[in-house]
């Protein structure tokens, strides 16, 4: 290879948002590069703004208007005075033609080439490649606008994945287990590839129902050196997207890590491969099939760096310098194991959907690595991802990996917005996940808890905590008789009495105090007997019937935040006085998520069949559908396609069919 001069970068812009973008800025600032930031509208405050040394308005408000708007981008480049950009993954990170408008402006691309970007981008064409290279693949078919959809379902053999040419990150899929779902499905895919890659060509390949995702981390530098840095397993999939990955993969032996790290780096090497990479396989066995290569960092590169000890980050950007490797393979070893999970906002109740909103407290627990984008009053928006952070822990050892990162998830306060974190904390303590059991089907074959049951102790001991701060606050407030004890009287009085609402049951606490900073405490038929060592208006150090425990506690209007022992508990304090409350409209369907309507299938009057599709509501890139839960006819129609809608907005309703 011709030789390589060695340039420096100076100023990095990252062309992207969130944790990824803080996580280059902080490997860019470490190397004393300075760094750029773009922002849509929405991301104005949010923390990795703040982070670079300057950042950039791109004027808008959707990913189309931001971040994926090449131009924009490459303005903000041009008035920063960049020398290079990291596109960090999504988005723009691998579009060829946005690589090429890089380096043609004379800044560095700190990612492949963009010919090994092109080579890759079409997962049918690297289909092809990969098969020269003698890689073993899974066959697959395009469809184009005049392919008999059955007939090529029927070639491959059901079931079947519609997959989007240009996808990743689990858009544009659909499994398809019979020919009568195959038409929608190609549609849905077609529409949900187009919105998050802007481009909308699918095709069709085998389904293994039941494999694991093994991929292989690869690097290469542009003097020619090629090495992988091992497997991580990323079986542990909703909506075919990863949310726990770790590494080493535990159904991986030395022999099939070195076949399967030759397998990926032939296929490196096929394309010129230089800079960070993803192999990713499927896994049955002994056996293993080439899925895709990523041309970008993976959103689970930490946890092959917790067992490489190597910056992923740092290496890219030297790279993009020209600097050589520096090690070889045999230099790579794999010390401990290393587990990420993925917090999500999204209900895992309600089939994992998006929810949104802003984030009320966010505190994280000592022992792990956070990768986050947020930050105590961060809103997560329905036009991104909805990822709010990624934990990584390293031990010695898979089991006290998977232990210390389920504590690190229940030590870490989260409020304000649904979210995953009790769902991943039950993962990793299922017995199947522990012994290794991780297939693709794990979450439908083993049901994992999706939320966490709180029991009438736990409950009642967050109500007294809540009460007794929210009492030492109105006494902190008072302007008269200041300095008297909070809850003194000078005679015999009822007990001061608060209610809570949690998960639809009401809960009254009555306590009085007594000497020494005791209270007796009466929730229904149980009495506690309390000691507060002390509190004040954002926490609580009490002992409940001999069991001593703290708990952090705040407010917003009526609704209390407790986090203690328990975890993340909210309460909200019901007024002493009755108010009215919405009725529930009969034969109403509400939103689910917040989102957008993208296509509404029926009109005010029509008869409808119990399944039948009446609209398609939209949120963060991913679909949800709407169905008649019965039969009968529209009586309203609340929504038009465009409308943007809140959870549990009012969409339609329907009156069910007489007799």
């Amino acid at each position: 290879m011709a030789d390589v001069t060695i340039r420096p970068i100076t100023r990095l812009l990252v062309a992207n948002r969130g944790e990824i973008a803080r996580r280059i800025i902080r490997s860019a600032h470490d190397m004393g590069i300075a760094t750029v930031a773009v922002y849509a509208d929405g991301d104005a405050g949010a923390p990795f703004v703040r982070d670079a040394d300057v950042a950039i308005a791109l004027h808008g408000t959707s990913s189309a208007e931001t971040y994926l708007d090449a131009a924009k981008v490459l303005e903000a480049c041009k008035r920063s005075g960049a020398d290079a950009v990291h596109p960090g993954y999504g988005f723009l990170s691998e579009n060829a033609d946005f690589a090429r408008a890089v380096e043609r402006a004379g800044m560095r691309w700190v990612g492949p080439s963009a010919d090994a970007i092109a080579a890759m981008g079409d997962k049918l064409a690297a289909k092809a490649l990969m098969q020269e290279a003698g890689v073993p693949t899974l066959p697959a078919i395009e469809l184009e606008s005049d392919t008999d959809f059955a007939a090529a379902a029927g070639e491959i053999g059901y079931p079947v994945l519609v997959k989007a040419a240009a996808g990743g990150g689990g858009r544009g899929m659909r499994i398809v287990e019979a020919e009568a779902e195959l038409a929608e499905a190609v549609e849905g895919a077609r529409r949900e590839a187009k919105a998050s890659f802007g481009d909308d060509t699918v095709f069709l390949e085998r389904w293994l129902t039941a494999p694991r995702h093994v991929e292989l981390q690869i690097l290469g530098d542009l003097h020619g050196n090629l090495v992988h840095l091992f497997e991580r397993e990323c079986s542990i999939q909703r909506r075919h997207q990863k949310i726990i990955e770790e590494a080493p993969s535990p159904a991986v032996d030395p022999d099939l890590r070195a076949r399967m790290g030759e397998a990926a780096v032939s296929a490196a090497q096929k394309i010129g491969y230089a800079s960070a990479g993803t192999v990713e396989f499927l896994l049955d066995g002994g056996e293993f099939w080439f899925l895709e290569v990523n041309t970008r960092l993976q959103v689970e590169h930490p946890v092959t760096e917790e067992i490489t000890g190597l910056d992923l980050v740092r290496e890219q950007l030297r790279i993009a310098e020209g600097e050589a490797l520096g090690y070889g393979q045999d230099d790579l070893a794999i010390e401990g194991h290393a587990i990420e999970a993925r917090v999500y906002a999204e209900d895992p109740a309600n089939d994992f959907l998006p929810t949104g909103g802003t984030v009320l407290a966010w505190e994280e627990a000592d022992g792990g690595r956070f990768d986050t984008g947020i930050e105590t009053g961060s809103a997560v928006s329905i036009e991104f991802d909805p990822m709010i952070a990624k934990v990584i822990v390293h031990a010695p050892t898979r089991r006290e990996a998977a232990g210390r990162l389920a504590r690190v998830l229940e030590k870490t306060r989260l409020q304000g917005v649904t979210n995953n974190r009790d769902f991943l904390v039950a993962t990793l303590r299922e017995p199947a996940f522990l012994a290794g059991d991780t297939t693709t089907d794990f979450i439908d074959r083993v049901q994992p808890s999706r939320t966490r049951g709180l029991s009438a102790e736990d409950l009642h001991h967050a109500c007294i905590a809540t009460a007794l701060v929210g009492q030492a606050r109105r006494r902190a407030a008072a302007t008269v008789l200041a300095d008297i004890p909070s809850g003194w009287r000078n005679s015999l009085m009822p007990p001061q009495r608060t209610r809570f609402r949690h998960d639809g049951e009401e809960v009254l606490v009555e306590y009085r105090a007594g000497r020494n900073d005791t209270f007796a405490v009466t929730i229904g038929e149980s009495d506690y007997a309390v000691v507060v060592y002390e509190v004040d208006a954002t926490g609580i150090d009490l002992e409940i019937d001999g069991r001593r425990t703290e708990a952090s506690v705040s407010a917003r209007d009526s609704l209390w935040l407790v986090h203690g022992s328990a975890g993340d508990v909210e309460l909200e304090e019901l007024s002493r006085f009755p108010s009215s409350e919405r009725a529930t409209v009969p034969g109403g369907l509400v939103a689910p998520m917040p989102g957008n309507v993208t296509a509404v299938h029926v009109a005010q009057g029509d008869t409808v069949e119990d399944g039948q599709l009446l609209l398609i509501l939209e949120a963060m890139k991913m679909e949800h559908r709407i169905t008649a839960p019965m039969s009968g006819s529209v009586k309203q129609l609340l929504v038009d396609p465009g409308d943007q809608v809140d959870n549990g907005a009012l969409l339609v309703v329907l009156e069910e069919e007489e007799g």
